[in-house]
This record gives C-alpha cells, sequence and structure tokens, in this order.
C-alpha cells in the first residue's frame, strides 16, 4: 500500500433527473482522476436532488437496488481509469426498506465496501427518518488499492463515536459525503454559526484521532416543492490534516474539484507526537454504552 495518495471531492450541483445526474458526475470523476485524484468522493445522494426536504411516497422512485446502474457505470470508470470511487446512492433494499449509502469501489471495479448511513436526522427540511432506515452494517476502514478509506455520511459527521471507530479500524482518512444547507431564513442570523461548527466538530475528528478528513457538500439552491422553503446548500467542501489544519477548501456557491495529498507518514507522526490514542482509558468509557448516564454518583 502506498504511504502517499491523492483525494480528490467533487463539489457540484444536482437536479432531479438521475439519468444527468450520472452523465455529470462521471464527467466530473474523469476529470478529477485527470488533475491527479487517485480516491474520489461525490456528495450524498448523487443521483437526485436532496428530496428530503418533505416526506412524499414519490421520492421513492429514485431509490435503486444494490448493483444496479450506478454501481455498473462507476465500476467501469474506476477500472478504466484505474482510481477508487465513492459513490453515495439512495439503496432500495426492498419494498418499504431503503438506506442512504455509499459504495467504495476500488481501482479494478471490484466492489471494495459498502456502508449505509448510521445516524438519520429528522429537522425540519432534512426529514430523512421518513425515507432511510439506520445502518446495520457498523462502522468500519474499508482497504482499497491506495488506503483505508473510512466513509461515513453526513449527520454522522456530528458524532464522535462514529469517528473514532472507524479511526480505530485503521482508517487514513474519514470521509463524509455530504447534503447540508442553510433555510433561507435562518441564514442570516445563524448561519456563519452553523457553518462554523459544522467545520469546527469535523476538524476536530482529525485532532482526536490523528487522521485524515475530508468533507464533499453539495451546492445550489434546491426547492423541489415550491411550498417549501428549499435549502441554499452552502459547498465550501474541505479536507484537513491529522492536526486538523485545512489543507484545502472550495467555495461556497462554485461547483469544482479539491484535491490534496493523504501522506501516511506525516499521520505517522502526529500520532507520535500527539499520542490520543495511546492515553486513551478503555477502562474507564463503560458508560459511553449508555443513552445517558442518568445516576452520576455512580
Amino acid at each position: 500500500m502506498p504511504r502517499q495518495f491523492n483525494i480528490a471531492l467533487v463539489q457540484v450541483s444536482l437536479n432531479g433527473t438521475p439519468d444527468e445526474n450520472l452523465i455529470k458526475c462521471l464527467d466530473w470523476v474523469r476529470t478529477a482522476a485527470g488533475e491527479g485524484g487517485q480516491v474520489i468522493c461525490l456528495p450524498e445522494l448523487y443521483s437526485s436532488f436532496y428530496f428530503c426536504q418533505k416526506e412524499t411516497t414519490k421520492y421513492f422512485e429514485f431509490a435503486e437496488p444494490l448493483y444496479d446502474k450506478s454501481f455498473t457505470a462507476f465500476s467501469k470508470l474506476a477500472e478504466e481509469l484505474g482510481v477508487v470511487i465513492i459513490v453515495p446512492f439512495f439503496e432500495k433494499r426492498t419494498e418499504g426498506l431503503y438506506h442512504n449509502s455509499a459504495y467504495v469501489i476500488d481501482a479494478d471495479g471490484s466492489e471494495a465496501g459498502l456502508y449505509r448511513k448510521m445516524h438519520i436526522p429528522d429537522d425540519p427540511c432534512f426529514y430523512e427518518k421518513f425515507y432511510f432506515t439506520p445502518g446495520d452494517l457498523g462502522f468500519k476502514a474499508i482497504q482499497t488499492r491506495f488506503g483505508k478509506i473510512g466513509t461515513l455520511i453526513c449527520w454522522d459527521q456530528w458524532f464522535p463515536e462514529g469517528a473514532r471507530i472507524t479511526a480505530l479500524s485503521g482508517a487514513n482518512v474519514l470521509v463524509y459525503p455530504t447534503a447540508i444547507g442553510w433555510h433561507p431564513h435562518e441564514k442570516a442570523e445563524y448561519g456563519v454559526k452553523q457553518h462554523d461548527s459544522w467545520m469546527t466538530i469535523q476538524r476536530s475528528h482529525a485532532i482526536a484521532n490523528g487522521t485524515f478528513v475530508a468533507a464533499v457538500n453539495r451546492v445550489g439552491f434546491e426547492q423541489p416543492e415550491p411550498e417549501q422553503p428549499g435549502l441554499e446548500f452552502w459547498g465550501a467542501s474541505f479536507i484537513c490534516g491529522p492536526q486538523g489544519e485545512i489543507i484545502a477548501q472550495a467555495s461556497h456557491d462554485q461547483e469544482e474539484i479539491l484535491i490534496a495529498e493523504v501522506n501516511l507518514d506525516e499521520m505517522a507522526e502526529v500520532r507520535q507526537n500527539w499520542p490520543f490514542l495511546r492515553d486513551r482509558r478503555i477502562d474507564a468509557y463503560g458508560n459511553i454504552l449508555k443513552l445517558y448516564h442518568d445516576d452520576a454518583s455512580q
């Protein structure tokens, strides 16, 4: 396994026509590979607009079974280009059972692994619990030609437990495909704080675990239902190093490719000097398995 590889994030806008999004994202992945990307990641739910702004059964039509057209198309491209591609998609497991998932397709076109989003939100315009059941595959690092990739998805990024377990499984980089944006009526008052919190929590995962972190968002205003206020996706995809330092960051409103090097020697040096993993007190963490420690005296 190489000691260095380039991760590329594809920040794009997406619409309600899956075939158009597939063609568009295949082109962007090809461009990212041409610019040196070796592990290339698309945003959450790449094949459609962000339909979770309203609870309605009509959007289940966007779901696809495992190894359907998304896997076939990106598998062929991964083999052709010799790159790893992370493809977040709306998985139809069976009638009435759906996941928010991501393929990790290895550089020979084979499936390196599958991740199903573990934490499912239910907020205004983010009504994901209506559409997705929580993942049942757990947190894991997926071995690829270029390195061990820990793929989590969007709402997972707020939970240090998921980042920790994934890092402890050997992930060199935590990758967060994302669809997050501002409510138009909240942006003026809360927008700066919301975006800062989003970056801060993920940079903290990098620091606490001594890993690289990469978060790829979509851009553009999406209002699939006219009676809904819509969401302004804030872009700002970024990659940070194992000390939480920003090494690449995208704009708030442009489609673009972000590329940075994941260097395992740098990661090792940081962990040797900041030995947080060495000093963990796993004998004292039992209460983390409780929903809440009601009896604080114990």
